[in-house]
């Protein structure tokens, strides 16, 4: 019995055994990755549906050179070095679902008629090669195909209507190119998402958006774009969820209307000095906000009126000084709130105030005046010391003899006010309650010291007073 056993499993090793140099993870996978392979290996079992190839030395792809793998789904040549593909190295792949070429840096075009027995292709990876172009009606016959990747190539011209086979098409990823045009993207209605990262695009011509109305992903990012407004988009109301525009040079939002079904905008690394009030107005399915890295010097106070669910708002690396404080009124849900490295001495008294939730915050990076002024603020610090990130990091600016120090350090009896210019050598602290103001003079010498509220007015004099019961507080006086 045990003979059997090792015969049979013997048998079994050996109609699976494993191509030299390669890793084969189960039957149907193998994955070679060596540098010294220079042609693919002919004893692939018939077994493997996905095949990998990466970091050898593979220059060619013959006509013949996959003839025996007819079989296969999935065929990823990663990082080689390829040369040239021939046009019929792939027509054998009947069955193919998923074809990767990416990653050689001397591989600069395919022939006419490369894909055209791949009709059951659902994505095609051409990433970071070096093509300069891509020859009119080469992904005609891919009428299955969902993904189509050529990120990171030197396209600068794409013939017109290249893509006006691919009616199935969802992803389409453009980026790190040179080229845009409006014909790009005729007859590609269905995409849902479009990748054009990193494309010297300067401008969006107006609708060149328009047809795209399954679009729910954009990624503009790093392009040269000085304005942007939704006329790109057309006239009517977008579907677009997620918005990438960090990296560009925006000096300025127009109208941004129709582009009510967004969710993520991502305004980051530009150079925005001012909003429009109502910019945001009718994104009201918005959740996340970043507007980090601008040059934002104030923000309206009712910039984020009625945007109810918003979960993360980054305001970080601006040059805001001050924040209104009813601003963050509808945003009761937000979960992380980013609000460092900005110009902010203090911050109003109940900012925080709406938030119901544990929230995530950022603070540090702030010139903060550590005085009277940071009470509610210094409160609140403590009081969530455990929700602040990096919290040994935010610092006291002023006043002098608190430089540099964490504010969490600071005791409440320490955040003091100096009185007035007449009295430079005033201030005042606060103890259980009680309000001490401390003189420091040359001499002791008679005063006369004027305390009032809304229907109360008396003077006295130096050195003591006391508040009548009525007022319900006691102002001990100090001269030192």
């Amino acid at each position: 019995m045990c003979l059997i056993i090792i015969i049979l499993y013997k048998m079994c090793h050996l109609e699976i055994s494993c191509p030299y140099r390669c890793h084969c993870f189960t039957p149907a996978q193998v994955l070679c990755g060596d540098g010294g392979i220079s042609y693919l290996p002919r004893n692939v079992s018939r077994k493997v549906k996905e095949f990998i190839l990466m970091s050898s030395d593979l220059q060619y792809l013959f006509s013949h050179t996959l003839a025996e793998s007819p079989q296969l789904t999935k065929l990823v040549f990663l990082n080689n070095a390829l040369r040239s593909v021939h046009s019929q190295a792939f027509e054998h792949l009947a069955e193919l679902r998923e074809l990767e070429v990416s990653g050689n840096p001397r591989l600069d075009n395919l022939f006419p008629g490369t894909f055209e027995k791949l009709g059951n292709l659902t994505r095609l990876m051409l990433n970071y090669n070096v093509f300069k172009s891509t020859a009119a009606g080469t992904f005609d016959s891919l009428k299955q195909l969902e993904t189509l990747e050529m990120r990171g190539n030197i396209i600068s011209d794409l013939p017109p209507f290249l893509f006006g086979n691919l009616h199935n098409l969802l992803v389409l990823d453009l980026s790190l190119n040179n080229n845009l045009t409006a014909d790009t993207f005729h007859n590609v209605s269905m995409l849902t998402e479009l990748h054009l990262e990193g494309n010297k695009i300067s401008e969006l011509p107006d609708d060149i958006f328009f047809v795209l109305t399954e679009l729910k992903v954009l990624n503009l990012r790093g392009n040269l774009l000085t304005t942007f407004s939704d006329k790109a988009f057309g006239f009517n109301a977008s579907n677009l969820k997620e918005l990438n525009l960090k990296g560009n040079a925006l000096r300025e939002l127009h109208s941004l209307r129709s582009l009510s079904s967004i969710s993520d905008f991502i305004l980051a690394s530009n150079q925005l000095s001012r909003l429009p009030e109502d910019i945001f107005w009718n994104m009201t399915v918005l959740e996340n906000l970043d507007l980090s890295e601008n040059q934002l010097r104030s923000l309206p106070g009712t910039i984020f009126t009625g945007l109810l669910g918003m979960k993360t708002i980054h305001l970080n690396q601006n040059h805001l000084s001050e924040l209104d404080a009813k601003m963050f009124e509808d945003q009761t849900l937000v979960e992380q709130l980013y609000l460092s490295d900005n110009k902010l001495e203090t911050l109003p008294a109940g900012v925080f105030d709406p938030f119901i939730i544990q929230i995530t915050v950022r603070l540090h990076g702030n010139p903060w005046r550590c005085d009277c002024h940071m009470w509610n603020l210094h409160e609140w610090v403590l009081r969530n010391s455990q929700d602040i990130e990096m919290l040994d990091r935010m610092l006291c600016e002023s006043p002098g003899f608190l430089r540099r120090r964490p504010v969490a350090s600071i005791q409440r009896d320490q955040l003091v006010c100096s009185l007035s210019k007449g009295f430079g050598g005033c201030g005042q602290e606060i103890h259980n309650n009680t309000v001490v103001i401390k003189c420091k003079v040359d001499k002791c010498s008679q005063m006369t010291v004027k305390f009032s509220s809304a229907d109360f007015v008396q003077s006295a004099n130096m050195p003591s007073f006391t508040w009548p019961a009525s007022i319900q507080s006691q102002i001990i006086n100090s001269i030192q």
